[in-house]
């Protein structure tokens, strides 16, 4: 690092960049040291390698396993999982036991999906780098971590090394100034984010995300945002740590300890971004004009608020654009001038990395108490441990009384490859991060939108403004 780079006022990213930075080569790329390594049952491919050449795992210390994407949610018996789903979950039980992997496994109640388990255990912190084989391991960065996500041969690299290549990426900063309105989440934020910015807005950068209203926000909320910063295109997603980041991690398993706890916090302290550092790319957005948000199209950034319509594709501002929508559209069984608040659902799920925590589960059940569900809806807990907290409030029973599934932790039917599908044709309101042609099963529609938006759709049976429903609270 030249003396310029170390008197310079620094950004958030850069603090945590140069300590990991191990050296950089000519060509740019920097190897850097890694903090933490999620793994989860889609890593087999990387075990294999290691295998295939006689390497151990280098540091099984730092590398931390669960089984998510290809577990079954309405049972955890594996042995009624369809075959090759069944011997994912097998092989990460096998090959973690063999290496010496912390592992939360099936039966396990800390077992969930990896990113919620990671900060939900304290084992994502401040100022690390976290990566994991899977596009929304940006999520960790809502604890003030570099995190996110790699490719399978990068998988195997760390596995082997403990570091890993990168190129150093560039820096963007999205305030959100002000006070969020009724009815207004973090699920909210991050889809008007995209929806201004667009999927490829943040391609090449970090975005940090600041201001007033990301910092009322508890880590939950932050948690959603930085998530779905791979779906602006960003490479990582981050909020600098504060009061709430140490209250939120104090006494956890994985936290610090004793002195060690009064090091570590006066290390986070230390690393939110200097006064007059720079960022590549700035944007502002004012927290009074964010409102109920729902997705209309196949991509994350065709959302709009509750209250409008279902765009016309002769405004679009390219034909490039006006050809996408049209394609979208077609896909979505949508007509352009319709209002978004007579669009009629088909199912509803409640999950996902995005929206499964504890703080969902309950904004949604305050929606959904003394309601019946009028179309199939499901909701599947975070992790074992939000299952249970969520249960011992009694949320469970809302839910069952209203006639939704409440099911067993893992990353169900956001993403289609754990038996939990929706029907080709079928609508569906989604609480998940992504809304790809297929991505919920083959001809599936889905829409993207906050928990307790789907709690509204799940009781109306239509895309519904939460806030008519909400009453005075």
């Amino acid at each position: 690092m030249s003396p310029n780079e170390t008197s310079r006022p620094r950004t958030l990213f850069e603090k945590i960049w140069f300590r990991h930075a191990i050296r950089t080569r000519e060509d740019g790329a920097t190897l850097l040291s890694i903090d933490r390594h999620l793994i989860h049952d889609g890593s087999r491919a990387a075990f294999q390698f290691l295998a295939e050449r006689g390497l151990p795992l280098r540091r099984p210390d730092r590398t931390f396993g669960t089984p998510d994407h290809y577990v079954p949610t309405a049972s955890r018996d594996l042995s009624r999982a369809e075959p090759h789903r069944r011997e994912m979950v097998e092989d990460l039980q096998k090959n973690a036991r063999a290496a010496g992997v912390t592992l939360f496994d099936l039966g396990d109640a800390r077992q969930g999906i990896v990113h919620v388990v990671g900060p939900e255990q304290g084992i994502s912190q401040p100022g690390m780098v976290i990566v994991c084989g899977d596009s929304h391991t940006a999520t960790h960065g809502a604890l003030g971590a570099l995190a996110f996500g790699i490719g399978a041969s990068e998988v195997s690299h760390v596995m082997a090394t403990q570091t890993l290549w990168q190129a150093k990426p560039k820096t963007m900063r999205i305030s959100i100034e002000g006070r969020l309105g009724k009815g207004v989440t973090a699920k909210d934020v991050i889809l008007a984010i995209i929806a201004k910015i667009g999927a490829a807005g943040g391609t090449g950068h970090v975005i940090e995300y600041a201001g007033s209203a990301i910092r009322s926000l508890g880590i939950e909320g932050r948690l959603t945002i930085c998530n779905m910063s791979i779906e602006a295109g960003a490479r990582a997603g981050m909020v600098a740590p504060d009061d709430t980041t140490i209250e939120y991690l104090a006494g956890r398993p994985y936290a610090p300890k004793g002195a060690n706890w009064d090091k570590a916090v006066a290390y986070w302290r230390s690393l939110p971004s200097d006064e007059g550092a720079v960022f590549d790319r700035e944007v502002v957005l004012d927290a009074a004009e964010i409102a109920p948000m729902v997705t209309w199209g196949t991509s994350p950034e065709d959302a709009a608020p509750i209250t409008g319509r279902v765009p016309d594709p002769a405004a679009a501002p390219s034909a490039e654009r006006r050809e996408g929508m049209e394609r979208a559209l077609a896909y979505m069984g949508l007509t352009p001038g319709m209002p978004l608040s007579e669009v009629a659902v088909d199912r509803v799920f409640i999950g996902s990395c995005t929206n499964s925590r504890i703080a969902d589960l309950r904004a949604a059940a305050k929606i959904v108490a003394g309601r019946r569900a009028v179309v199939p809806a499901m909701v599947v807990p975070g992790s074992g441990l939000v299952k249970a907290q969520a249960e011992a409030e009694g949320l469970d029973r809302i839910f069952r009384d209203a006639g939704f599934e409440w099911r067993d932790a893992g990353c169900s039917m956001c993403v289609g490859m754990n038996g939990d599908l929706v029907a080709a044709g079928e609508r569906c309101a989604s609480t998940s991060n992504r809304n790809f042609v297929g991505r919920q099963g083959k001809g599936a529609r889905t829409h993207l939108l906050s928990p307790i938006m789907a709690a509204a759709a799940a009781v109306t049976g239509r895309f519904t403004d939460v806030r008519r429903l909400m009453g005075d609270a």
